[in-house]
């Protein structure tokens, strides 16, 4: 059995993830780990029983042993590091998203391309059971033609501060953080449609509500309670137009006054109906009475680890066994032309066509 040695670049909160799902396989070691953070990187080392520890992704790109790396850094780190690891002759696993904008996610895939390395971006919620047999059942023309979707990702007090709240680091808020995943999942759905215009617009109006009692909420490992910072959007909500003919409505966002934080993705077709979220269910007619099904899908507590699991060991696989990439960087760049779109539309107060 072929073992295939791996780094980490980023070691916060969602490298966890990345590491444990590593951690499951057997034929793969991680040997290095990279952070700006030189306590916080041997830390993680030692956790991990990591041997190679650095401060700069590009010392660690030097060993020659290391043959690939996930890159769970800030946002505006994402694109430099994975070019440089691509450059490298390293496979790259990206947290999404892929970049900051379109420009930057597209130079990653020609980095890829030239180098003729995998770049996958981690869109995790493809590998959730729910959303590939719904995907499934689309490819079966069970919903018919869907010309209408609705999806959000709302939460209530949610901005997690810190590189989050920072525009130059996190490249917005809820709309690329949140948003990217399901936006990414109506289109992976619904067979990948391209884009062709959005209007939106985004709301700055409540802020880190630092003071807020009786919420509770993830903060960035880099909040600053005394200095909370923030010049990133609370809200959003867009109208998205795909060359297929289907329009999307998307919401979403981390401060909003509303009864409770809540996730949905809903599909409309001629023939049947679908909502994936909180539980897969399908709306049709039969025997002249509108009906609804739901298919018997087992969950658990631990579903976070379980889809990471699954995504990290079809990663692998691509590298070890050739396997077509399930989340390839071309799909990033489509979403980032989206993420783009949405906020020039609600700059310019204009639709936005996407070329």
């Amino acid at each position: 059995m072929r073992m295939l040695n791996v780094g980490i670049i980023g070691s916060g909160n969602i490298s966890n993830f990345h590491m444990k799902g590593y951690l499951e396989l057997p034929n793969v070691k991680v040997i290095a780990v990279c952070d700006i953070d030189e306590k916080r990187a041997q830390a993680y080392a030692e956790k991990y029983n990591i041997p190679h520890v650095f401060t700069d992704y590009n010392e660690m790109l030097k060993l020659e042993e290391l043959e690939a790396v996930s890159v769970t850094t800030w946002n505006n780190g994402h694109a430099p590091i994975s070019i440089a690891a691509l450059k490298a002759g390293k496979h790259v696993l990206c947290e999404k998203p892929l970049a900051m904008n379109a420009k930057e996610a597209q130079e990653m895939v020609d980095a890829a391309k030239e180098s003729n390395k995998i770049l996958m971006v981690g869109f995790v919620r493809r590998f959730e059971e729910k959303a590939n047999l719904l995907k499934k059942a689309v490819e079966d023309g069970d919903l018919g033609d869907i010309y209408y979707a609705k999806t959000g990702y709302v939460r209530k007090w949610g901005n997690p501060g810190g590189w989050f709240a920072d525009k130059k680091r996190s490249g917005g808020g809820p709309v690329i953080d949140l948003g990217v995943h399901v936006i990414d999942l109506v289109r992976y759905i619904t067979g990948k449609p391209k884009p062709v215009s959005v209007t939106a617009s985004t709301f700055h109006k409540l802020g880190m509500k630092p003071h807020m009692k009786g919420q509770g909420r993830y903060l960035s490992e880099d909040y600053n309670q005394d200095e909370p910072y923030n010049d990133v959007e609370d809200a959003a909500t867009a109208l998205i137009k795909f060359d297929n003919g289907m329009t999307l409505f998307f919401e979403t966002s981390w401060v909003l006054n509303v009864k409770k934080p809540h996730n949905y993705v809903n599909l409309f077709g001629d023939k049947a109906g679908a909502q994936m979220e909180p539980e897969l269910e399908f709306y049709e007619e039969r025997n002249n009475y509108f009906t609804e099904t739901k298919p018997l899908i087992e969950t658990g507590s631990d579903q976070m680890n379980n889809i990471f699991n699954r995504q990290v060991s079809h990663f692998v696989d691509c590298i070890l066994e050739g396997k077509p990439c399930r989340n390839p960087g071309e799909d990033g760049v489509e979403i980032m032309k989206i993420l783009d779109a949405i906020y020039e539309s609600a700059e310019t107060g204009r639709e936005v066509i996407i070329k």
